[in-house]
């Protein structure tokens, strides 16, 4: 329903519940959203003008908000909810724990002894995180791989891996492909290591 709100930053707080912003739009409007830790202390001074990508979540007994500083956290603790047994509040916490392109990249590498650094994720949920998203995230419907040239990278494969997972969290193939062509990495960079810095360009 709201892909992000713009407004004026009215209020910031957290509590033994979480870390909580309110921001108030142009028509007097102040939308209470819940945060990460990790982008509650990226948060500008009270009264100044910033846009938080938002997701609307509804229940039974009612509905609320979360919101994210980066428009690709967002996209991925929709990923995360999608997996049987992770709510909202243990999307944060693991969102809260690892940026997101070390988070991919624990996700597509299996790792899920990593995954348990996460307060409250024990090895049965990081398995089952790994489970149900992998194919998420390294499955796309366009299966050519998009051209660019690379001079500081020589793996293809891991360049190809990076930009699958960026098309399904989606990316346009254009902004991926631009975002890449300024990036600058070792020779030997992980498809991780690619992401992550894609990551930064593409959240300019």
């Amino acid at each position: 329903m709201y892909d992000y709100i713009k407004g004026i930053l009215a209020n910031k707080n957290k509590s033994a519940k979480g870390f909580f912003l309110t921001i108030e739009t142009s028509d007097g409007i102040g939308y209470l959203l819940e945060i990460t830790q990790r982008d509650f202390n990226l948060l500008p001074n009270i009264n100044e003008i910033f846009k938080i990508y938002t997701v609307l979540l509804h229940k039974e007994d009612k509905m609320s908000l979360c919101g994210f500083v980066q428009r690709e956290a967002r996209d991925i603790f929709n990923i995360l909810t999608s997996v049987s047994g992770v709510g909202s509040k243990m999307a944060l916490t693991l969102l809260d724990e690892f940026d997101t392109s070390e988070l991919i990249g624990f996700v597509i590498n299996g790792n899920y002894k990593e995954l348990t650094r996460a307060k409250g994720v024990g090895p049965k949920l990081a398995q089952k995180v790994i489970l149900e998203l992998k194919d998420k995230l390294i499955n796309y419907q366009e299966t050519e791989p998009i051209k660019i040239e690379m001079k500081t990278l020589q793996d293809t494969q891991a360049i190809e891996e990076a930009q699958m997972v960026l098309v399904s969290l989606g990316y346009e193939r254009d902004e991926i492909k631009s975002a890449m062509s300024v990036i600058s990495l070792k020779e030997n960079a992980t498809a991780e290591e690619i992401l992550k810095e894609t990551l930064k360009k593409l959240a300019l």
